[in-house]
């Protein structure tokens, strides 16, 4: 979210330095409330400065950090520093994190004092475990439930080990433990492959790397009932934070059925295990962006990323023979200073749903959960069999309530701007920087908010909409957005201004199946207040009804949706 320091007490901003081996990381962080679950980000900044490249000398031999790098970094320290100021973080709410490469140094205490020296901050070195712990618990902020492996690929290290946080979000399990720390980042894996490659040890390293994941994963102990969902949904999931994955995630992303894929942030980003493991095409498309120069750059892929793709997938290969099945992974952006936020929440917060605290704001009347309950009644009752109204999983109250959230904001645009704005409200538009959001969720919303305002959308947005949808990839869940958004439309139509007390008696809604010639239809009724002329509302009926035509199924004529019947009468249904 775009937010401005002056709106927020200073006493609830944090600055945090997350040291790690390929970059350090600064950023002010708000945990006011009420948005503190999603931690809104008020300032980033990322120095490139490789600490573990700067150990290690082109022949691969190991060193101290050199002073040049030492006084490079000390200098960043001093911009941070002022930084904070001008924000008026409070100095006891600045943390300095620091990671397996300052924890290796060899001159790490004189590295570490030298920059006490220079800001007057103590450097606080995780250790193995409490790295991986901490990273895992800035997975669990990424989305909005967790439940499988968690991998944390740094530039040093990486850490493997399970999360059980459930949709209520209130408890956060993990071992006791933290995580299994393993030698194997991105660049030191780099550094290891060259070098094998060099002595002719590349199935050596392979075994060594393959042991070292086995017996990562024994020593986890994964609770039987995470066994138990993962026999029966053929896998667990796999959730992949740290730099090193997030470049291998661009890189599916460049490479994804959906083209151009809509969503540009890789949190929540999803993607099946063949796709995954086809390393093969991962490498061709990443060397592709390094030699040619025809060939456009893959989005957020540096040339230091793409050349430890190669080392990614020999650990990814590993992965692939030594974890139990995986069905599909989910990337998140969540690292050790997600976290370390994380762990400054109480457990209500943490519970909290990302979508449902970032558009709480823009309710001004209060009136979402009278509006919720409007659409939740305009869906009628599950069928006992079908895929195609499993609406109730889909369009979930957390998600409802979201969407409620948002049906005015786009009221001051012109008719002219209303869906594109509101289509594009997710991925570049208010909800763009939220933390914890899953692609298909942001998905979702937007094609709803765009339906709300009619769901035509200029040419220049038509290719946009289609990739959106083809994201969520499910015609039944096209159509039930298509009708939720037209009733959300009449809801909006009728209270201008929001549901009161005083006014909700003006609209009721029940809806239920009826049997059509061929197969069921949807029976809508809308009850209208004895004050409101339903004459007056008309369009917005015709609008449902429209959603029923076979011409405008998801598809067309031939394709997925059911017919919709309205009547319109006055008092309660």
């Amino acid at each position: 979210m775009a937010v401005s320091s002056s709106k927020h007490d200073t006493a609830h901003l944090h600055g945090i330095v997350d040291m790690g081996s390929n970059g350090i990381r600064f950023s002010i962080s708000t945990l006011q409330p009420p948005t503190s679950r999603i931690m809104p980000t008020l300032y980033q900044h990322r120095a490139a400065i490789s600490l573990y490249d700067a150990q290690y000398s082109a022949s691969g031999t190991g060193q101290a950090i050199p002073e040049d790098i030492i006084k490079a970094v000390c200098s960043a320290f001093q911009d941070f520093q002022r930084t904070c100021n001008d924000f008026g973080v409070p100095s006891i709410n600045i943390t300095v994190l620091a990671t397996e490469a300052t924890r290796t140094a060899l001159n790490s205490e004189d590295f570490r004092s030298r920059i006490k020296h220079a800001v007057g901050w103590d450097v606080t070195l995780l250790p193995k475990e409490e790295e991986g712990r901490i990273g895992a618990l800035g997975v669990a902020s990424s989305l909005p439930s967790v439940s499988g492996l968690v991998m944390d690929l740094g530039g040093g290290s990486t850490q493997l080990s399970w999360l059980i946080k459930n949709s209520d979000g209130a408890e956060i399990r993990m071992p006791e433990g933290g995580a299994v720390s393993m030698p194997y980042g991105a660049a030191a894996m780099s550094r290891r492959l060259a070098e094998a490659q060099r002595d002719g040890k590349v199935q050596g390293l392979r075994q060594e790397v393959k042991d070292a994941v086995r017996a990562a994963y024994a020593s986890l102990n994964v609770p039987a009932e995470l066994k138990k969902v993962a026999k029966r949904d053929g896998g667990f999931t796999l959730y992949l934070s740290g730099g090193g994955f997030r470049g291998w995630g661009y890189v599916l992303m460049s490479q994804h059925r959906v083209q151009p894929y809509p969503v540009s942030v890789i949190n929540g980003f999803s993607a099946s295990r063949s796709a995954f493991l086809d390393t093969g095409a991962i490498q061709s498309a990443a060397v592709a962006s390094l030699e040619d120069s025809d060939s456009a750059s893959i989005f957020r892929v540096s040339e230091r990323r793409a050349g430890q793709v190669p080392a990614v997938a020999f650990l990814v290969n590993a992965l692939a023979e030594t974890l139990p099945e995986i069905k599909e992974v989910r990337f998140c952006q969540g690292g050790v200073r997600e976290g370390y936020l994380f762990t400054k929440l109480p457990a209500e917060i943490r519970s909290q749903h990302p979508l449902v605290v970032a558009t709480e704001p823009f309710d001004l009347a209060n009136t979402s959960g009278a509006i919720r309950r409007l659409l939740l009644s305009a869906l009628p009752p599950r069928l006992e069999h079908g895929s195609q109204d499993m609406y109730s999983e889909v369009f979930n109250p957390d998600l409802l309530e979201a969407f409620a959230n948002l049906i005015y904001f786009h009221s001051s645009h012109s008719k002219d701007l209303q869906s594109s704005s509101a289509l594009r409200s997710t991925t570049s538009g208010i909800l763009a920087g939220v933390h914890g959001v899953l692609h298909e969720n942001r998905a979702l919303l937007a094609l709803l908010l765009c339906q709300r305002w009619g769901g035509s959308v200029p040419p220049t947005d038509d290719r946009f909409k289609s990739a959106l949808e083809d994201v969520l990839g499910q015609p039944w869940t096209l159509w039930w957005i298509n009708y939720l958004g037209s009733v959300a439309a009449l809801i909006a139509g009728v209270f201008p201004a929001g549901v009161t007390e005083k006014n909700a008696h003006r609209l009721c809604l029940r809806a239920e199946w009826v049997d059509g010639k061929k197969d069921k239809q949807v029976y809508l009724q809308a009850a209208f207040g004895s004050d409101v002329s339903s004459d007056g509302f008309a369009e917005y009926v015709h609008g449902i009804e429209k959603v029923g035509k076979r011409k405008r199924w998801v598809g067309g004529r031939d394709g997925v949706g059911y017919k919709v019947a309205v009547t319109v009468s006055s008092g309660r249904v």
